[in-house]
């Protein structure tokens, strides 16, 4: 486990708990944090992420975006398989190499877009065909953990991945607003995506609302998906086969709820097994480097 910090910490549990895997060492550069996760999970703290090169088959990396790209290079050039948090790197030119060296190496380079692994998101696949629009919040409240990139990079990014996944076609145009709040980036934002299908998708991310909100809508011919992704509730309105009766609705309404679950854990327990059975990651890196592509174009369109 490469930064132990506060999502860090998560993984390092994940891992250490997971029939099937030793959890090596956890690296930090901050002591305290170091030694106190290592003390609660019986392994070895460490300062310098290079003194595992060579000893493990698979790290996760959770740092700072900055480092991804120097860290991530490291451990697949010594033959370790990556998990590494999003967004994949700063630069796109930074997620290309690193796919390229991934595939040199024969390695698996993934990236943790953990909402792919949302149990209501996977129970929507089904409905999700041939969408005409689709609308996304994620809204929370302001805090400092974060904040080293802007909101588009920060909370954004997680709903442009599922938004290109779902749509599968190459985006036309962006038009994106947004403003620093309460940081010295970006707080707020929406953007509007057009796809060279005709779906057009319309995306806000804001980390100074007053309320937690992760809501998906996907509107197709005839269907409309609505997906709280925090709730973990899956809502599908179709319209009816056949006429309605004069006190019926003309159309039908299923709502499914889902146990919290753990996404982290089935994210880590995914790349596990794609580790041992040779599976393409859910989230690989060309995923990864797809949804930062967008995200950049979104952020340069802020100024």
């Amino acid at each position: 486990m490469i930064g132990v910090g506060y999502l860090g910490r998560f993984h390092a549990q994940k891992y250490a708990r997971i029939p099937g895997s030793r959890l090596v060492g956890v690296v930090d550069s901050r002591e305290p944090i170091r030694q106190a996760v290592a003390a609660e999970l019986d392994t070895r703290a460490l300062a310098d992420h290079r003194e595992l090169l060579g000893e493990v088959d698979a790290v996760s990396i959770v740092t700072p975006t900055p480092a991804h790209f120097s860290i991530a290079r490291e451990f697949l050039e010594a033959g370790a398989h990556v998990l590494v948090e999003k967004p994949v790197t700063e630069t796109v030119e930074q997620a290309r190499e690193l796919i390229e060296v991934a595939r040199q190496h024969g390695r698996l380079l993934q990236v943790g877009h953990l909402e792919r692994f949302n149990a209501a998101v996977l129970a929507a696949e089904t409905y999700l065909a041939e969408p005409r629009f689709i609308e996304c919040q994620r809204l929370a409240p302001f805090k400092e953990r974060g904040t080293d990139v802007n909101v588009v990079l920060d909370l954004m990014i997680h709903d442009i991945d599922i938004v290109q996944s779902i749509v599968g076609a190459p985006i036309e145009t962006i038009d994106a607003v947004g403003t620093p709040v309460f940081s010295g980036a970006v707080d707020i934002a929406n953007a509007r995506l057009r796809f060279t299908n005709g779906c057009v998708a319309n995306v806000t991310a804001s980390r100074v609302s007053l309320k937690t909100e992760r809501k998906l809508r996907v509107f197709r011919d005839d269907t409309y998906v609505s997906i709280d992704l925090q709730q973990k509730i899956l809502t599908v309105i179709r319209k009816r086969p056949a006429a309605a009766g004069a006190d019926e609705l003309p159309t039908t309404i299923e709502e499914q709820n889902f146990e919290q679950g753990d996404a982290l854990q089935a994210e880590i327990v995914s790349f596990l097994d794609c580790i041992r059975s040779g599976r393409r990651p859910v989230v690989d890196g060309e995923d990864g480097l797809r949804a930062l592509e967008t995200a950049i174009r979104i952020t340069q369109q802020l100024g």
